[in-house]
């Protein structure tokens, strides 16, 4: 057995001068394992850890605990509410293990470095096998399921590409039929975008690029988001799933540029593909312009890859962005709905609310509400909803209730003395949601009037 003589020439070196901590941990491999073949793969590339706690492998440490270093956290619960309290997790400094795969053992040393004043961390792992063919056939497996997403969606954020199962979770929540929106223009973004996807031979037989790009834009709380997120449900249920890459923000310490083209090389590598920019005109400034136009238009090709880009501010984008086709070739506005499509809201409330037995929620109040709220936007609108539905809810009692209906119904009608709107049906104030609505409408539009200035 050859002695361990690499856990102490890392911390030897690690508290004195250093030029490469890789080529120092390799040095000692070598020293100690002559025999073995040898291979250095990077964590944020193939990651042996998170094959093995996916069942696909075993991962057990072989080295004593003064040999081993890691820091141990504790992890908060992604959520609280069923009584979760999270957990202590460590994470590998420095260690060494086996791993059992298919029959086969592996030597597996980890092993972070911090060089000079190269700013990111980065943690190596270390394989050492009989033969080369044994060590690649493990790394083909291993890189190719870390390359597969297993209930996740790729995000580019912090200049890298990183799995999120947590928006997974929230767009496996998102249906076409909760996206209230003009009809037409609801069927005109499927069309367009599934279209797309169905066809690639109609584009190859007119001798045009297999690629597209989409703007929502438009005033903010009006469906951009949950369009897109309606839209990455319908395609990953297709077969095969169209996967989504989601950008957040072009903010790397290697800068801009290149996460612009970490953006698109993993587009081409997944095409075909839904790629996102929300807040479109935040990602895409004058400082990178020029770098993100030549991704798109450049001479490398884009085949099979839909851009979609949201702005609350289409005047803030480049007009080469904006209006210059095979860029982004159409653009669809997300307006303040109107009458119609205020009255459809409420009645998508009023299907919610079907099973509450206390509330009562007749059809006349869907239009009556949405006659109220001229130019609020559906995020406006669903905050009336849920602001109304908390003060009812503290106030569920019935002999308040009937005591507001009776006896003060008086003091709301001198309170609110400025009408919100002349209402046709008097018998409205029987319902304390319509009561109640009033108050949260008048509340929200006096703040929209000092959003605006009024």
């Amino acid at each position: 057995m050859p002695h361990n003589d690499t856990a102490r020439t890392y911390f030897e070196h690690s508290s004195a001068p250093r030029t490469n901590t890789d080529t120092v941990i390799v040095e000692a491999l070598r020293a100690d394992y002559p025999n073995l073949h040898l291979t250095v793969v990077p964590r944020h590339i193939i990651n042996f850890e998170a094959y093995a706690a996916a069942g696909q492998a075993s991962l057990a440490p072989i080295d004593k605990e003064t040999d081993r270093l890691s820091w141990r956290y504790f992890l908060p619960p992604a959520a609280r509410l069923n009584g979760q309290r999270g957990a202590l997790e460590d994470v590998v400094k420095l260690g060494k293990f086996l791993l059992d795969w298919q029959g086969k053992e592996y030597v597996l040393y980890i092993a972070e470095g911090r060089d000079g004043n190269y700013p990111v961390v980065v943690t190596n792992q270390y394989v050492l096998s009989a033969s080369v063919e044994a060590t690649n056939k493990l790394l083909f497996e291993v890189g190719a399921w870390n390359n597969d997403l297993h209930n996740e969606i790729w995000v580019f954020d912090g200049g890298r590409w990183q799995k999120d199962a947590n928006l997974w979770q929230s767009v496996q929540k998102s249906h076409w039929e909760d996206v209230i929106l003009d009809e037409s223009m609801k069927n005109a973004i499927i069309a367009d975008v599934e279209g797309f996807f169905e066809a690639r031979d109609t584009y190859e037989r007119l001798r045009v690029p297999w690629k597209r790009g989409i703007i929502y834009y438009g005033p903010p709380g009006n469906g951009k988001t949950i369009s897109i997120k309606a839209m990455m449900n319908s395609l990953y249920a297709r077969s095969p799933a169209i996967p989504t890459l989601y950008v957040r923000t072009l903010a790397s310490f290697l800068g801009p540029e290149y996460s612009i083209n970490q953006i698109f090389t993993r587009a081409r590598q997944t095409a075909p593909c839904y790629l996102v920019f929300e807040d479109l005109d935040s990602i895409v400034t004058d400082a990178v312009r020029s770098y993100f136009l030549n991704a798109v238009d450049g001479i490398a090709k884009n085949d099979g890859i839909l851009m979609v880009g949201s702005t609350n501010h289409l005047d803030r984008l480049d007009p080469g962005i904006a209006k210059r086709p095979s860029r982004f070739d159409r653009k669809y506005l997300f307006p303040n709905p109107n009458m119609e499509e205020r009255t459809k809201y409420m009645k998508y409330w009023q299907a919610k609310l079907k099973d509450n037995k206390d509330l009562e929620f007749p059809d006349k109040l869907c239009p009556a509400i949405a006659k109220i709220t001229p130019g609020f936007s559906f995020a406006y609108l669903q905050e009336a909803m849920v602001a109304t539905l908390l003060a009812i809810a503290r106030d569920d009692d019935s002999f308040s209730e009937r005591v507001c209906l009776e006896s003060f119904k008086g003091l709301y009608d001198w309170v609110w003395t400025v009408r919100l709107e002349d209402e046709e049906d008097p018998d409205l104030d029987n319902y304390v949601l319509w009561r109640e609505i009033k108050k949260q409408v008048r509340i929200l539009k006096e703040e929209m009037g000092e959003k605006s200035g009024r």
